[in-house]
């Protein structure tokens, strides 16, 4: 508020206004010789009103006087109803400056047509008046206006003019107007200007205490904010919506751009987009800040604007919902939205001029306006469909390759422009064309991540909001219970999540058959969406990326058993590196070796050491996933793979029996050396900064692993032995509930006196069991079956 520090310069009587008639504004057509209505106050009040009638009284609307009054901002008035120069206010909201004139009866208050517009009021119209204190109605609050806020369009599009109209003067000129005179944000007013006539409209305001200019209020974009025009106020212009007015700005002026980007009302939450809030503070500091400040600034400081802007994550977090709502954030051209694979066609240079045309308009004002120009922003949906890395696609038509090249050119070519932000939405960013991601072009990249607890319940909110305000929802739902419940879930999966619980809210009501279908209004008016709903959609509606909780326990169906010492090892040293995982600084990835001999419990002690960490992402990789699969098609699901345990902060990579991935046999064709160099490559390469992965690979093979020479890939590798001795064995037989002590004493005595040393895995013992326990005589079938293995 520096500039309220400086005493405000000298201010002129503006030339002669013309006397055209202005019927047409729907103003008064009797025009006598113009006399501007003024204040001799530095500082108003105009009129001390503490001894005049406060109370309200019934006015009847009529036409204002004459056009001095219109271009005056001043309500006509009858001497017997108010003096000469007070506030008032109509209908306790809106409030004016009075002129006298004997011209208006008694009983009568005479509008122009602006004023009738911002109120709503017709001619004829019955309306209560009454003096107006402001100082009484902001108790005690800053009233003098520090910033105002003015959007300002031609009266008539007909008689637009592209002359550049100064700020500086226009602010001078509308001071010297309108001093002393309250306005509140919404008002509508007119003003003659060097023989033009402008519709105003206040955008906002911003009152500041003149005892201490260092005490201000919030900017105001409500009606009911109100503040008194001195000459010390700083007047900001913007261009209307129609975007005509070419206003210009001095050279060394600090005034913001007169088309600013953001709407000065607008709020994140408008967007009804949960969990973004880093996202678009990021967004708006790097591609929208410049053009909120002054242009002087910008070119002292001898940069170009942000012209790129990529929105790269999973699908279902927002990306293309973003490019639907961004309209409302921006005061610019309306965003032209297009569909990666419309821009395509089969004619020859027909795709190139596609792009060309999404420019055209932009490079036209840019010509006419220059900086001043308004922005322009072109919206890419599904941008790998159309712009992939050149040489890529092998069709032989180098159309694709020719579309990228256009884009470059228009991008950041010969002919720049700085009024053009191109924003592209992708779910895969590697298949991009790199020259596309450098700067110039999309240079700020932001990934629209999968939203953490906080940001899921805001979605909740979204998502719920309705159901909420029409008491819908049953007090028992907990929206941060059920944001702590869907990890990993995206917005497009919460939404489902909702429609999911609606339904089975809404099936309690419906017989479906059982013969009587129709719709009971009571069963209707008590309908509520509760807590058992929500937890029966959450059975319902997974997150696609999630835990794969169905391959990992059917990885450890019977849980696990503990049937030795060596078991709680293994789970304690996996549980110590999930801990790792979690919380060391310097280990955002550990590769873990578990191996041993087939069906020793390798893989389900790393399905159990999964499961028990709670991460929001785990993920399980094994031959039945890949089985028939080309060699180019295993390598993409294990790249789509780890692509995907990227996606969440915390993750679980499980690769079950990786020999068998790289096609290993002990005969023929040994292994698959393409996907090997895959695994290698993964193993090695640390997740992003702000996520961690923990792989788990399991194999029976080591041996084979170490002439792959694949073992300097891991962190650490995890031996898991056989069953070896009785009082194992005694063990699961204990913890399977098979048979009393006394004849698994029996199976113990039996077979120690024929295989005095155990060497057999945990699967198959728990398989002998099981068939043992369906036999007429179990101790001595699983005698019989342990001896035939054990030889």
């Amino acid at each position: 508020m520096s500039f309220l520090n400086k005493l405000a310069s000298e201010i002129h009587t503006p030339s002669h206004i013309s006397t055209t008639p202005m019927e047409k504004f729907g103003f008064a057509s009797k025009l006598p010789s113009f006399g501007k209505i003024t204040h001799s106050q530095a500082t108003p009040p105009p009129l001390d009103t503490s001894d005049i009638d406060k109370r309200p009284r019934t006015l009847v609307v009529f036409n204002c006087p004459n056009n001095t009054y219109a271009l005056a901002n001043v309500v006509a008035v009858n001497p017997n109803d108010f003096p000469d120069n007070i506030y008032i206010s109509i209908d306790n909201l809106f409030v004016y400056t009075t002129k006298c004139s004997n011209e208006i009866q008694p009983g009568t208050i005479g509008l122009n047509g602006n004023q009738r517009t911002w109120g709503g009021w017709s001619l004829n119209q019955a309306i209560e008046g009454k003096a107006f204190d402001l100082f009484q109605y902001s108790h005690g609050k800053p009233s003098y206006l520090g910033v105002l806020d003015i959007e300002i369009s031609f009266r008539s599009r007909g008689k637009a003019v592209p002359t550049p109209f100064d700020q500086d003067e226009l602010a001078k000129h509308f001071a010297n107007c309108f001093e002393s005179q309250i306005f509140s944000p919404t008002q509508y007013l007119i003003m003659e200007y060097k023989g033009h006539i402008f519709d105003l409209k206040i955008r906002s305001l911003q009152n500041v205490d003149l005892g201490d200019v260092a005490i201000s209020s919030p900017v105001s974009t409500g009606i009911e904010a109100k503040g008194i025009l001195i000459k010390q106020t700083q007047i900001n212009f913007y261009k209307g919506r129609d975007g005509l007015v070419n206003l210009k700005s001095s050279g060394n002026s600090l005034r913001p751009r007169s088309d600013a980007v953001i709407r000065p009302d607008f709020k994140f939450e408008d967007l009804g987009v949960g969990g973004l809030d880093k996202e678009f503070t990021q967004i708006f500091r790097r591609a929208f800040a410049s053009r909120i400040f002054p242009p002087e600034v910008i070119n002292k400081l001898g940069i170009t604007h942000v012209k790129g802007l990529l929105l790269y994550g999973p699908p279902g977090t927002g990306k293309t919902l973003i490019a639907r709502k961004i309209g409302k954030m921006l005061n610019a051209k309306e965003p032209k939205i297009v569909n990666g694979p419309e821009i395509l066609s089969k004619y020859v240079g027909s795709s190139e001029e596609n792009i060309r045309n999404l420019f055209k308009d932009a490079e036209q004002e840019y010509k006419a306006k220059g900086d001043e120009s308004s922005l322009h922003i072109i919206i890419f949906d599904e941008l790998d469909s159309i712009f992939k890395q050149r040489g890529s696609r092998g069709d032989g038509t180098g159309v694709g390759d020719n579309v990228v090249n256009q884009l470059l050119a228009k991008m950041d070519g010969v002919d720049q422009l700085n009024n053009i932000l191109v924003i592209g939405m992708t779910n895969r960013k590697d298949l991009i064309d790199s020259a596309l991601l450098r700067p110039g072009r999309f240079e700020v990249q932001v990934e629209i991540k999968l939203p953490d607890e906080q940001g899921r319940y805001q979605i909740f909110e979204i998502q719920t909001k309705k159901m909420r305000e029409n008491n819908m929802m049953d007090k028992d739902v907990d929206l941060h219970e059920l944001a702590a419940l869907t990890k990993n879930f995206s917005g497009a999966e919460i939404e489902g999540l909702v429609k999911s619980a609606s339904s089975f809210a809404i099936n309690k009501t419906i017989n479906i058959g059982k013969g009587n279908t129709k719709l009971n209004p009571k069963d209707i008016a008590n309908l509520k969406v509760n807590r058992k709903d929500f937890m029966n959609a959450l059975s319902e509606v997974t997150p696609a990326f999630g835990v794969s909780e169905e391959d990992l326990k059917t990885c450890m169906e019977g849980g696990i058993i503990r049937y030795s010492p060596k078991v709680e090892e293994l789970l304690k040293n996996g549980a110590r590196y999930v801990r790792q995982v979690q919380n060391s600084d310097k280990s955002r990835l550990i590769s873990l070796l578990f191996h041993g001999p087939a069906g020793s419990g390798k893989t389900a002690l790393s399905a159990a050491i999964a499961l028990n960490s709670q991460f929001p992402f785990i993920r399980m990789i094994s031959a039945d996933e890949i089985t028939g699969m080309s060699e180019a098609a295993k390598i993409t699901f294990i790249d789509n793979s780890f692509r995907d345990a990227y996606k969440s902060p915390l993750n679980i990579l499980v690769i079950d029996s990786i020999e068998t991935l790289v096609d290993w046999v002990p005969i023929g064709p040994r292994f698959s050396n393409n996907i090997l160099q895959v695994l290698k490559v993964y193993l090695k390469r640390k997740p992003p900064k702000d996520r961690r992965l923990l792989i788990i690979s399991t194999t029976s093979t080591y041996s084979v692993l170490k002439q792959m020479d694949i073992l300097s890939c891991f962190d650490n590798e995890i031996a898991v032995p056989n069953i070896t001795n009785m009082e194992e064995l005694n063990n699961i037989m204990q913890q399977t509930e098979f048979l009393d002590e006394e004849n698994r004493v029996k199976v113990i005595n039996q077979l120690a006196n024929i295989v005095p040393q155990l060497n057999i895995g945990i699967k198959k013992v728990l398989t002998n069991i099981e068939t043992a326990k369906h036999d007429e005589d179990p101790v001595n079938e699983l005698v019989d079956l342990m001896t035939n293995f054990s030889t």
